[in-house]
């Protein structure tokens, strides 16, 4: 998208967040028992307790980009990265600032203080308390009843509601902005004793055919407003047959494409527009709306509040944001929700306490694909939770307290890192021995090979493989022919993947979900697993089986926020510490090529590198391209690849696999994945695939290797938080080296900085269907 035509918004533009300095703490040290992976001599770079220095330089070492080298990292990506941006999925902060502003208290009703003359104070009192019980069951009904705009909202507030109103009664257009099928409306949520209907598996959507006569068009109008013609497929694909049209009347809706950013939709919109472009357009601000949106599911939001969208418009040089975000919902582009108002309180002897606890409705803003997914994804969970278990009257064998509270409970939430595997797989295991289908599913292919060794392989898969008509079949109501889902690695689950499992399964089954809440979250939007630990309406079984030796010893003071020190006799964690980022690539390539397979045994081939990011001097790209020359020197002459190579290949955004190239021919690039041979389509080689030995800690979750060399160079220290260092340094099984050149930056990020929160609307859309588990 760089040729894109480039410049600031029709007037005056603000950037949207700015980078927050990083204080120096006192440092704290991670170390081994044996302070060298192999018998080195001393090295340069900041020290640590104990750490251990790098190896001599050897010969053989080539490829090493230039240690001077100092452009910023970009920030991690997750799995399924496409080349259209290096931006972070939800673990970095989002478009807008995390400390915006809540909306103002909308204030309660005032209580009746004039006393009746000659009445007494008993009698006094229980007038008081008789009127605040029917203030309170007024309160009471109205939740449940449709609200009014302007009477429990005032102001922006209400403004927002009516223009819903004015929508839903039929006074205003509720087109989508981009066009294509009427979205589906919103589906009220069920009474909490109503069964909800099962719903039918999803069907694969069909990519509707694009005719030369609609390609020649949008070229042309891509070529009028200076945008490259290569993007009229993109175009067309994104906007339907009338895209040409469509852009000609509208400039903006170029923003729908994914990878267009609003500088250059508004450059595209001078180029065709002319004197007619202007900051206050109508058209320009529904279609900032709707990309700011876009913007911050990829940050992992389902919603955003009013505030933070009003406050985004405003920095894009948009005259009224209020105006523009009330445009935006009369026109169909976002929904408003105003869930998160608190439970009423019980009549205390203090109305004016009573009062006083009561909190403000937060206005939100979200786009109605994740609005409806978080909508089904909550009934399929009290339908779930609610639903008898099917069962055949046998009896559940002994086991732990997970299972049973399995045997128990339709819906049950499980804790625990790798070692708690095990309990996932016991689980199944009683099941199948109690005479019901039972099946688990991991994130991963490699997750699923875990989980087979302890389960056996016909009862192991992954979540996409479900979903896709792998494992045990569907019924004739094409739900999933199981009683018993153990879903592990749960934490992946973003919010339309997890409703689309939980409408495949049948009433009366049994689901549980197993996760690790100290690793990064999904690539998708939405933070489904802990919404669910969040929510409390079902039982949560934590784990008490730690993860072995010292790395596991390591990842759980981490996980609590310690970066102890470790006893590690065999080596099993090494610290190198480097000065610059060319330091860190060369030590990187070192260690993987020569140092771990000579003291460890861990050949090259099993190690993984574990980097923040893609670009910067020690991002993903210059480590791979130094690890290539290395281990796999070649012209690259497939499509940048050779045979051998190492590869990670995105099947979808969100899910990565590693494979090795075989070959190639007409059809694309030939992978073989841990003996499963995959073809990569030619025309997709380069957005979905990229050199794999070294990875971004979003790409690593879900999957493990024997050895794991964790790079922090100096530039990098921006990107760690606590779930970055626990994902990164708990892929290693038995070793871990970190290439550390952070300083302190490494303890404070484990100690204080955790991810940024998003943004989700599950835990309350739950509480309204269930009651709080105690």
């Amino acid at each position: 998208m760089t040729a894109l035509p480039q410049g600031s918004a029709p007037g005056s533009t603000a950037d949207e967040s700015a980078e927050a300095e990083v204080a120096p703490e006192p440092a704290q040290g991670i170390a081994a028992g044996d302070p060298a992976v192999d018998g080195a001599d001393g090295g340069g770079g900041s020290e640590m307790a104990g750490a251990g220095e790098p190896e001599p330089e050897s010969p053989g070492d080539s490829g090493t980009p230039d240690a001077n080298a100092s452009s910023e990292p970009e920030d991690a990506q997750p799995d399924g990265e496409t080349g259209t941006s290096d931006a972070t999925a939800g673990e970095e902060s989002g478009p807008f600032d995390a400390t915006a502003e809540e909306p103002e208290p909308t204030a309660g009703s005032e209580a009746a203080d004039a006393k009746a003359p000659e009445v007494s104070e008993a009698a006094a009192e229980l007038a008081a308390q008789r009127e605040l019980r029917a203030r309170i069951e007024q309160r009471k009904a109205e939740k449940e009843a449709p609200i009014p705009a302007g009477t429990k909202l005032s102001g922006q507030a209400a403004d927002l509601l009516a223009a819903v109103r004015a929508v839903e009664s039929g006074e205003k257009a509720g087109t989508a902005f981009f066009g294509g099928p009427t979205p589906a409306p919103r589906r009220p949520a069920p009474a909490q004793q109503s069964a909800p209907v099962h719903p039918r598996a999803p069907e694969p959507a069909q990519a509707p055919a694009t005719s030369a006569e609609a390609l020649a068009s949008v070229r042309a109008v891509l070529t009028r407003g200076g945008a490259p013609e290569a993007l009229a497929a993109q175009v067309t694909g994104t906007l339907g047959e009338q895209a040409a049209e469509r852009l000609g009347a509208d400039p903006w809706q170029l923003l729908a494409v994914p990878g267009v950013r609003p500088e250059q939709a508004d450059g595209f919109a001078r180029a065709l527009l002319g004197a007619e472009c202007r900051p206050d357009d109508e058209r320009r601000a529904a279609a900032l709306v709707g990309w700011l949106l876009e913007q911050a599911a990829v940050q992992g939001h389902t919603a955003l509040t009013a505030d933070d969208v009003r406050k985004a418009l405003a920095a894009r040089s948009v005259p009224d944001p209020d105006e523009a975000v009330q445009q935006a919902i009369a026109e169909g582009v976002v929904l408003v929700f105003q869930d998160g108002l608190a439970d009423e309180p019980e009549p205390s002897e203090d109305a004016e306490d009573a009062e006083e606890s009561a909190e403000p409705v937060e206005v939100l803003l979200g786009l109605d694909r994740y609005a409806l997914a978080e909508e089904s994804l909550a009934d399929g969970l009290a339908r779930l939770l609610n639903s008898p278990v099917r069962d055949d009257g046998s009896v559940w064998p002994e086991g732990g307290e997970l299972v049973r509270a399995v045997a128990g409970s339709g819906l049950v939430a499980h804790t625990g890192g790798e070692a708690a595997r095990a309990e996932s797989a016991a689980v199944v295991t009683a099941a199948a021995a109690a005479g019901l289908r039972a099946a688990v599913a991991a994130h991963t292919a490699d997750g699923q090979r875990r989980l087979a060794q302890l389960t056996g392989p016909l009862a192991a898969f992954t979540v996409a493989g479900l979903l896709s008509g792998e494992g045990p079949g569907r019924d004739a109501d094409g739900a999933l022919a199981l009683d018993v889902l153990v879903v592990q690695d749960a934490t992946q689950l973003d919010v339309e993947t997890a409703a689309m499992l939980v409408e495949s399964l049948p009433d009366g089954c049994r689901l549980v979900l197993s996760g690790d809440p100290g690793v990064l979250g999904p690539a998708g939007a939405g933070l489904v697993f802990h919404d669910l630990l969040a929510a409390r309406i079902c039982p949560v079984v934590a784990s008490r089986l730690p993860d072995p030796g010292p790395v596991g010893e390591l990842v759980s003071g981490i996980g609590i926020g310690e970066l102890n020190q470790v006893e590690a006799p065999g080596k099993e964690v090494v610290i190198v510490p480097v000065r610059d980022a060319g330091e860190a690539v060369h030590r990187c390539v070192q260690l993987l090529a020569d140092s771990i397979p000579r003291a460890i045994g861990i050949p090259p081939e099993q190690t993984q590198v574990i980097t923040v990011g893609h670009g910067g001097s020690a991002g993903t790209r210059a480590l791979n391209a130094a690890l290539k020359e290395r281990l796999n020197p070649g012209s690259g002459r497939f499509g940048g690849f050779d045979p051998a190579d190492k590869v990670a290949y995105a099947e979808v955004p969100g899910r990565t696999v590693i494979g090795t190239v075989v070959g190639a021919d007409a059809q694309g690039l030939r992978i073989d994945c841990a003996g499963t041979p995959v073809l990569v389509p030619k025309e997709r080689v380069e957005s979905a695939l990229r050199h794999g030995w070294a990875l971004t800690a979003h790409q690593a979750v879900g999957m493990r290797w024997p050895a794991v060399v964790a790079v922090l160079p100096g530039d990098a220290a921006q990107g760690l938080n606590r779930a970055w260092v626990y994902t990164a340094f708990g892929r290693a099984e038995r070793h871990l080296s970190v290439v550390h050149g952070v300083d302190q930056a490494l303890p404070r990020a484990v100690a204080e900085i955790l991810p940024a929160p998003r943004t989700t609307r599950l835990t309350p859309l739950l509480h309204g269907l269930l009651k709080t588990a105690e």
